[in-house]
């Protein structure tokens, strides 16, 4: 074989490789959809019954005025299974806005609000964490509650759950092998571009991921969503969550060295607000990207860990490693193009350099490698929630190719930014919203 045909040959590869593994992901996805939710009812009482009788809903909050009311006030109307109604703990991390007037202005009997001061305040979202898990596990000793009947969720300030996702995440916590589940993240102000492209993302690509690692028992815990048995969380001791730019991706994986079960559910849902302007979303996902980065610390325990099968360990690899292999495969491409520019400015020195027939011809197939992907996952959408017009679904595919690009970026500048040692991040912002209406008063405490 020649060098031009194996340089011909290794570039189609690559960008092959894109649409057919998303071909097989949507496959393995729906397929393993069907069968999963009959398992997990056939499996739920194996090992005895692990209903959860407590929730606890925390929601951590830096500066988050314009949207903590809403979460508040929707996560305070959530009941689980006999009508068990959660009891919400936000920890108010030293904002410095009106978040604690509006903190103070709902009045509920099932409400606490732990106010931190500066110099234990803001020291990242996972300190928060740990300060109200730690309260939480007083307060159940003090009430002699067995942890493993208490459940403690993660909503975002931004975030709003479902209104079954308590009685989908005891139906999972049945079984009592299972310590965690995370359920399905969707964007609510998805009029805007960015925000249809986010919702594209989350509701069809990360549940297509999380749906087959809930097949090889490697689910991921995201930051908005997730819900963990205290005794869980007890197991790992006292700061369960560290200081790590992603402490949820860290959480869900000293959870599965820890032997501990993790399902995914798409049949609850928590929606949380797109970051619709390109520099603040590049921030955050740089910040996804570096934390990632610094989950690496993990791979010879994950390499030795007795309790992941091979076939995990594989995809729990791939997913550490994914943004990497993306920025890496980027250079080959860019590499290519340039020798191509190269063959044609030099006047073809080289009998393997393309010319321009072959460019044209790759330029083709390129453009519907580039696209491909995306209306794959807008039908997809549209197939599975019916919520978007298939008009809008197909805007947000024709944007994701550029989507992608940012992610890209993103990754070389969390890389630059470990390289310097560089941690700080600043907030995300939220964007106003409508009112809800006050929570209706309980008529006696369930929680």
């Amino acid at each position: 074989m020649t060098a031009g045909w194996f340089v011909l040959v290794a570039g189609y590869a690559v960008m092959l490789s894109w649409p057919i593994s998303t071909v097989a992901l949507v496959t393995l996805a729906v397929r393993y959809v069907a069968s999963r939710r009959r398992d997990v009812v056939a499996r739920s009482l194996r090992n005895g019954d692990g209903t959860p009788e407590h929730f606890w809903i925390i929601v951590p909050a830096l500066n988050e005025e314009v949207v903590v009311g809403n979460t508040v006030k929707a996560a305070l109307g959530l009941s689980g299974p006999g009508n068990t109604l959660a009891r919400v703990l936000v920890v108010d991390d030293g904002s410095d806005d009106g978040t604690p007037d509006v903190l103070a202005a709902i009045d509920h009997p099932r409400l606490h609000v732990m106010r931190r001061e500066l110099p234990e305040a803001r020291k990242g979202k996972g300190e928060a964490l740990n300060a109200a898990y730690r309260y939480i596990a007083e307060q159940t000793a003090q009430a002699g509650i067995s942890p493993d009947k208490v459940v403690l969720g993660i909503i975002d300030g931004d975030g709003q759950g479902s209104r079954n996702i308590l009685l989908e995440v005891s139906r999972m916590l049945r079984d009592t092998a299972i310590g965690a589940v995370q359920v399905q993240v969707r964007i609510r102000n998805r009029n805007k571009l960015l925000g249809a492209v986010q919702d594209l993302e989350f509701a069809t690509i990360v549940n297509a991921c999380q749906t087959l690692r809930d097949r090889l028992d490697t689910v991921g815990l995201g930051g908005n969503g997730q819900f963990t048995r205290l005794s869980a969380l007890l197991a790992l001791g006292d700061a369960p969550w560290s200081a790590c730019l992603v402490e949820d991706l860290e959480l869900g994986l000293r959870m599965h060295l820890d032997g501990v079960g993790i399902r995914y559910t798409s049949h609850a849902s928590v929606t949380q607000q797109a970051v619709v302007d390109v520099r603040r979303l590049t921030r955050q996902r740089t910040r996804w990207a570096q934390g990632n980065l610094q989950c690496a610390r993990y791979l010879r325990s994950l390499v030795t860990s007795k309790r992941i099968g091979l076939t995990s360990l594989a995809e729990v690899l791939h997913y550490l490693f994914s943004p990497w292999i993306n920025a890496l495969v980027t250079v080959f491409m860019t590499a290519a193009v340039a020798v191509a520019a190269a063959g044609l400015a030099l006047g073809h020195p080289f009998p393997f350099l393309p010319r321009w027939h072959d460019l044209l011809a790759s330029a083709g197939v390129w453009l519907g490698v580039t696209w491909f992907p995306g209306f794959v996952w807008a039908l997809v959408h549209r197939y599975r929630l019916r919520d978007e017009t298939v008009r809008r679904l197909f805007i947000a595919a024709l944007a994701y190719p550029a989507f992608l690009l940012l992610g890209l970026v993103a990754t070389y500048r969390a890389i630059a930014r470990q390289a310097t040692g560089r941690q700080a991040w600043a907030k995300t912002e939220r964007l106003a919203e409508e009112e809800l209406p006050a929570p209706a008063p309980d008529l006696a405490l369930a929680a």
